[in-house]
């Protein structure tokens, strides 16, 4: 039995004592019949308590402000544009703050993307807000892959917040969301026409983020041909197929103001952070030696249509984006490429867990194709160096055999030379000797001659 249904917890009076808050209400069109059976159950003592006021449930919006309120919102733009277009100024301006930031360097080889967090509070509201900056993009002289360091960014963010909905413990509620909500793209007021590289850029983001033009430094051409400007940008974006954000209409509260503002798009804005006095107030602006830019003066720029509809009007709905659309495309994209489908080819609801053991046996099944090919190629790697080894053994044996073969050969006319050598010396050894013989003799022979000479003269 529902809630409606049950009867009213009432008791008769000296049965057993009334606990307070037993009491259970039912709807006044079926008080009359409760009461009917009740006392014909319970007797003339029974007491009906019907329902009086409204139930409550209309306090559910008030619940939920009060637990976002509490919890706090974060909130975070990305930054892209050349260098020196007022990126940083038009932030600060924005924000109503002095956000603080090193100097950057700008002959970086690639476009580096550098993240800033800050805690801002505004009444009772406090904000998360992280602002992405695209440092040196445009300085290139190789402008083409100026791109991809922004598109990898926005994937990695994807990419974390995926990982975390597939823990096994979730901490969402508390989990830091850094997937970008905005992208301000800032075009160069040059009153012609966009630029190659801020075409291919915005065609790359547009299934990524929300895309939101603005042309930067807009006191920089005169009012006519900021018009055109801004129908030539309109012109190219639709001609390319680029898809830029567009503020939604689908909400009669604030359908008219959105309507009206998408056909200012994009946003010629100024920004400065400098105050100056007009009349009888401080008013920021950009101060020239012509005259005065009021930064909040939508006569001058539509600074203030950017930050009622970026920040008053359509955060949430930024927000909200960024999940439903932008977030959901990569998740699907992903899980598709590992392999995750919601129906089978008979078109019956898929289980994750037999997706799972399908990829999973795919997986085992590649992998030991692959460890078999690695096998197959490490064998044959190896026969193939066995071989090479095998090469270069044969010519090391052939190469000492014929070492050894000509060292033989040398040895052989050495040891003929020495032969040689020795005959020569034995031979010249007997010459030697017959020579001092026969010298001895000569002496020997000389020497009686003078003996006998000696004789015959002293005879």
């Amino acid at each position: 039995m529902d809630g409606w249904s049950k009867r009213p917890a009432t008791v008769p009076t000296g049965l057993r004592p009334r606990l307070p808050g037993t009491e259970r209400f039912v709807p006044a069109a079926a008080s009359t019949m409760a009461s009917t059976e009740i006392a014909r159950q319970a007797g003339e003592g029974a007491r009906a308590v019907p329902l009086a006021g409204h139930v409550g449930f209309d306090s559910m919006p008030d619940q939920l402000v009060n637990k976002s309120v509490n919890h706090g919102f974060c909130f975070n733009i990305l930054c892209v544009g050349e260098t020196g277009l007022g990126k940083s100024t038009l932030m600060d301006t924005l924000f109503n703050t002095k956000f603080e930031g090193e100097p950057t360097q700008h002959n970086q080889p690639g476009v580096q993307l550098k993240s800033n967090t800050y805690e801002l509070q505004e009444s009772n509201v406090r904000l998360k807000l992280t602002v992405v900056n695209t440092v040196g993009f445009g300085d290139q002289i190789n402008k083409e892959d100026s791109y991809k360091s922004i598109v990898e960014f926005i994937d990695a963010q994807f990419e974390a917040y995926l990982q975390e909905e597939l823990k096994i413990k979730r901490t969402l509620h508390s989990y830091h969301d850094t997937r970008i909500h905005a992208c301000l793209y800032f075009i160069a007021p040059t009153g012609h026409s966009l630029k190659s590289l801020d075409l291919v850029t915005m065609k790359k983001l547009d299934s990524k983020v929300n895309i939101i033009p603005i042309i930067a430094k807009s006191d920089a051409i005169s009012k006519s041909e900021l018009t055109k400007f801004k129908i030539k940008i309109t012109s190219e974006l639709v001609s390319n197929g680029v898809q830029i954000y567009q503020f939604p209409t689908d909400d009669e509260t604030v359908a008219e103001i959105n309507s009206t503002m998408n056909g200012h798009l994009p946003f010629a804005v100024v920004g400065s952070t400098e105050e100056v006095k007009i009349g009888n107030k401080m008013v920021k602006a950009r101060q020239y030696p012509w005259g005065t830019v009021q930064v909040e003066n939508e006569n001058h720029c539509d600074f203030v249509k950017l930050r009622e509809m970026l920040i008053r009007v359509n955060m949430e709905d930024l927000r909200e984006q960024t999940h439903t659309s932008h977030y959901e495309l990569y998740r699907r994209c992903k899980l598709e490429e590992m392999g995750f489908k919601d129906t089978d080819p008979d078109c019956k609801p898929f289980s994750l867990q037999e997706t799972y053991e399908a990829k999973r046996n795919e997986f085992m099944g590649e992998l030991q194709k692959k460890e078999e090919e690695m096998r197959q190629m490490f064998v044959q790697r190896v026969k193939e160096k066995e071989g090479e080894l095998k090469e270069a053994e044969k010519e090391l044996h052939e190469k000492f055999d014929r070492l050894k073969k000509l060292h033989q050969d040398e040895k052989k006319k050495v040891e003929d030379k020495r032969k040689s050598l020795d005959d020569e010396l034995n031979m010249f050894k007997q010459k030697k000797t017959a020579a001092e013989l026969l010298l001895n003799q000569a002496q020997q022979a000389g020497g009686s001659t003078t003996l006998k000479r000696d004789k015959e003269r002293k005879k």
